[in-house]
This record gives structure tokens, C-alpha cells and sequence, in this order.
């Protein structure tokens, strides 16, 4: 997991970091990235893709994670925002905000399948939350960031929808109580057109 970072290292760069987001599926929500700088050399056991650990594994690496850490900030994109520019350059922004919130400015970027806009010198590594301990640190943060917005805020703010179980994703539930409540300021409208247009279809037959 640390292969990317030793590369880095061997080209002098000190403050690798590393950049992931999450939410970019949903129908619901911001999408949330993260930017995580660790201590060159540092191993933290279990990090692994967000996708792969249950949510206790998670919690409990992120905290280890924001205690380890020599910086780590959040970006959020809202979904009106998601609409207006579409889902790619909304993560890509999200991600870019993650970057320029770190207390202490990278010198190298290593990126999960993205590029980040911003003039640094930076690696777009395909599955990199699986390949780099740096990426995967970012994709936990952003995941537990994500999830307790889901689990707290937002489910309180609609609590008829669902939103701490699917976290915003397209499950059948959050589906039908969209057609049945209709849409809440905080979905994502050219997502949400495409699926009541394909539901609308199926009920012709």
C-alpha cells in the first residue's frame, strides 16, 4: 500500500497526499471528498478501499487516521452545484476544495482515477483506494464524513426518506419514497429525472 508513496519519497516530495471522494452514485446529497497528508514511513494497519471495511472498521480507522495524520480536510459539493456542472466536475471540485483546506500545503498529490485542478505535481492511480495507503486513509475519511452527515443531519432534515439506511444511493426503498414524497431540495434533479422516466416506462407494460 505504499508503493505510490515510496515513489514520491525517492523523488523528494515529504507531504504526499492523498485525495478520494465519495458519493458521486447517489441521488441524494453532497458529494463529499477527502484529502489526508501521513507521516512519510507511517503504516497504519488495516487501511484498505472504504468500500471494503464494515463501518465499525471504518470509524475506528478514521479516528486513528485524523490522530495520525499531519493534516486532513473535507470538501463538499452540494447537489444543486452537482446539477449545474454534472457529477465528474462536481468530484473534481470536491476534491480540488479537500486540497486547498489542508493546513499544510502537499507537494504531491496521488489521486484515485482523477486529475485535481490545481498546479501541484500529482499521480491519478486507477483503484487507488485499493494501491495506496494514502488514498485508502482519504476514502475512509470521506466515507465516515459522508455516512454521519447521512446518519445525522440530513436523516433529521427528511426523516421519511430513508437517508441513514441508503445513505443517498438507489435502493428500492429511497425509489418508491421519492415517487410517493416527491423530491427534496437536496436530491440530485438530473439523476433522479432519468430514473423516474425509466419507473414511469416500466409502468406502461
Amino acid at each position: 500500500m505504499l508503493f505510490y508513496e515510496k515513489e514520491g519519497w525517492e523523488q523528494s516530495f515529504r507531504h504526499i497526499a492523498g485525495v478520494d471522494e465519495v458519493g458521486r452514485g447517489c441521488l441524494f446529497g453532497d458529494v463529499v471528498a477527502a484529502a489526508v497528508i501521513l507521516p512519510a514511513g507511517l503504516i497504519i494497519e488495516g487501511v484498505d478501499d472504504s468500500k471494503k471495511l464494515t463501518a465499525k472498521k471504518r470509524d475506528a480507522l478514521y479516528e486513528i487516521i485524523m490522530e495520525q495524520a499531519l493534516a486532513v480536510s473535507v470538501g463538499h459539493v452540494e447537489s444543486a452545484v452537482i446539477d449545474e456542472i454534472n457529477i465528474k466536475q462536481a468530484a473534481r471540485l470536491a476534491m480540488r476544495k479537500a486540497v486547498e483546506g489542508l493546513s499544510q500545503q502537499p507537494d504531491y498529490m496521488l489521486i484515485d482515477a482523477e486529475k485535481v485542478d490545481l498546479p501541484l505535481p500529482q499521480r491519478s492511480i486507477i483503484k487507488g483506494d485499493a494501491n495506496s495507503q494514502s488514498i485508502a486513509a482519504a476514502s475512509i475519511v470521506a466515507k465516515v464524513t459522508r455516512d454521519r452527515l447521512c446518519e445525522g443531519v440530513w436523516e433529521e432534515l427528511y426523516p421519511d426518506y430513508g437517508i441513514k439506511v441508503h445513505k443517498g444511493y438507489a435502493t428500492k426503498l429511497h425509489r418508491e419514497q421519492i415517487k410517493t414524497l416527491g423530491v427534496t431540495p437536496m436530491h440530485r434533479r438530473s439523476f433522479i429525472g432519468n430514473i423516474l422516466a425509466e419507473q414511469e416506462q416500466l409502468s406502461l407494460f
